[in-house]
């Protein structure tokens, strides 16, 4: 026994009915008494009468409740808080709208529909984004028909209700899943297109062959601000696709792709290159010229009596990438450094290098020299790893052995005993 039915009459079910059968009855008085779909004033009424309803009835606690208090046993009474109508309704259905083919969601407050955004991808190089840049893009765009004003009818009023869907703008179909067992599924009626009216043969548009809108090539300018990043996005309120059932176009979002460059790097506002310099460079210093993005030329020097190692990396002020809104402040241009080592030394040169480079540290290990073994340095290879993994100490055992020949396993270090 329930104390109270209301909830279920107005869905229409009994107080027994199962959650499918509350899911199965909300959709079909949903979509009648949207007021998107339904302008009479007391749709409005309705709407928010099954939206409270389901609200409740949807819910296993609130169920509950309900069935042995009644209304005022809910937490804040009749009037308490709760989602919309409008919000029960997005939740739903996923948070679309099921009546237009134009893939349009409701709104706050009245329940406008707007269109959806479209995305566009445009390459930029880093040139672009560090000088700053207007680029052009043409895009297709749906608009209202302007012979017709969107009515898709060559005779102002001459639409009518269409008759596959009754003017609901949606169809239900029945589908055989097994014996005894059924799926209900909602679709966009496809004669209207969700619409819930058409237009005759004979009473088309002629221009938009009463498809109610007409394509357009619309150019617009994208304006690419200094400091820029890749990724960034580029909106334009409104420019999306048109169409009589959307009253808010979606807009179009320029999304910006930068561009490998081959000299440059961009690390968020610091700019990155690499440069190779030979080991007399590294240490007597050096001088070099780089076209920098807005095609300057930068002179590059090393400091006098500094010396660069391997892998450093070194900094020019406000040679960067600038900032978006500010492009006086600027990073910093970073410099990583590599140094090409020469193959071989004269003697000469030996001897003069001994004289000016600093003493080699003394040993850590004290040793007899007399019973020591001199060992020379040779080129390295890997030697080719047993294909079964096996051996043991470090990364496995090897194809050839301490007693065999070193058949190709790569040169070993020779020792001279004396």
């Amino acid at each position: 026994m329930v104390k109270e039915t209301k909830f279920y009459e107005q869905l229409g079910v009994s107080p027994d009915a199962s959650e499918s059968e509350i899911k199965r009855a909300y959709r079909k008085l949903a979509v009648k008494y949207h007021p998107d779909k339904n302008p009479d004033p007391s749709a409005q009424e309705k709407f928010q009468e099954i939206g409270r309803a389901y609200e409740v009835l949807s819910d296993e606690d609130k169920r509950k409740l309900y069935d042995r208090y009644g209304e005022d046993g809910l937490e804040g009474g009749p009037g308490g808080p709760g989602m919309s109508a409008h919000d029960i309704f997005a939740q739903f259905f996923g948070g679309g709208s099921p009546f237009g083919g134009m893939g349009g969601m409701f709104g706050g407050g009245g329940g406008e529909r707007r269109g959806k955004d479209v995305g566009h991808a445009m390459p930029v190089t880093l040139e672009d984004l560090y000088n700053g840049k207007t680029k052009k893009i043409s895009l297709n765009k749906q608009i209202i028909c302007s012979s017709c004003s969107g009515s898709g009818c060559k005779v102002k009023g001459k639409s009518a209700t269409c008759p596959d869907c009754r003017g609901q703008g949606v169809k239900f179909i029945v589908r055989q899943l097994g014996p005894g067992m059924v799926q209900q599924m909602q679709t966009v009626c496809p004669s209207c297109h969700g619409e819930g009216t058409c237009v005759k043969p004979e009473d088309r548009c002629q221009a938009c062959k009463g498809n109610k809108v007409a394509q357009e090539k619309k150019m617009l300018e994208v304006h690419i601000d200094k400091g820029m990043k890749n990724n960034e996005k580029i909106v334009f309120s409104r420019e999306g696709d048109q169409h009589p059932d959307i009253k808010i176009p979606g807009d179009v979002i320029i999304v910006l792709q930068e561009k490998k460059h081959d000299r440059f790097e961009r690390q968020g506002k610091d700019l990155m290159m690499k440069k190779t310099i030979t080991l007399r460079e590294a240490l007597c210093g050096f001088a070099f010229p780089v076209e920098h993005l807005d095609k300057r030329i930068l002179l590059v020097k090393s400091t006098p009596g500094e010396m660069i190692k391997p892998g450093q990396t070194k900094a020019i002020p406000n040679e960067g990438m600038p900032q978006k809104g500010n492009p006086f402040d600027k990073g910093q241009l970073l410099i990583k450094f590599e140094i090409e080592m020469p193959d071989t030394l004269t003697d000469e040169q030996l001897k003069v290098l001994a004289k000016v480079l600093p003493a080699p540290t003394r040993m850590e290990m004290d040793y007899n020299a007399a019973e020591a073994e001199e060992c020379y340095l040779h080129a390295y290879a890997e030697r080719q790893q047993q294909s079964h993994g096996g051996g043991g100490g470090f990364g496995g055992g090897y194809a050839d052995s301490d007693d065999e020949d070193d058949g190709g396993g790569g040169q070993r270090a020779q020792c001279v005993h004396q």
